[in-house]
């Protein structure tokens, strides 16, 4: 609200200079100060409370429909939209815990190919033996993937 902007920058700006910017007139605003809180705004913030008590003892792991059941359980009564809204505007999300998933397929009949280096990672000269490496990262935009060769004679990413 344009108000509470005013409010919290009255200390370092005038505030006829701040209403005048945010088109609200002085008078409104002072009217607005003097105003006492409203009952659903006390009861938002009590509610607001309640919410954040049941997040927290769930370990983050309530979304709005459980919390909104768990208020219905301590008495409070209220509206399940209520609570999403008052979740989204405060910034209150649930921890999701994605579910281990394989992505290599191993069972397979296609050949694999033999282990020529068998585990001897010192070699004498460069560009004898190479090892590289593939995976996979998640972004926006989807999958990206990510392969690097190595000369194991220096170390160096070649590729």
């Amino acid at each position: 609200m344009r108000y509470c902007a005013i409010q919290e920058h009255d200390r370092r700006y005038p505030i006829r200079l701040m209403c005048r910017a945010l088109a609200v007139s002085p008078a409104g605003y002072y009217a607005w100060r003097s105003r006492p809180e409203s009952h659903r705004a006390v009861s938002a913030r009590t509610l607001l409370s309640a919410i954040r008590v049941i997040h927290q003892e769930s370990r983050e792991t309530y979304g709005s429909p459980s919390i909104w059941d768990a208020l219905l359980k301590q008495g409070h009564g209220v509206g399940e939209h209520r609570v999403a809204r008052l979740m989204r505007q405060h910034g209150i999300r649930t921890k999701t815990v994605k579910k281990w998933r394989a992505t290599t397929q191993s069972n397979h009949r296609l050949p694999v190919a033999t282990n020529t280096l068998n585990r001897q990672f010192t070699v004498e000269y460069p560009n004898r033996v190479w090892a590289g490496d593939l995976t996979y990262i998640w972004t926006a935009e989807g999958w990206l993937y990510l392969a690097v060769l190595l000369d194991l004679y220096s170390r160096a990413v070649i590729g």
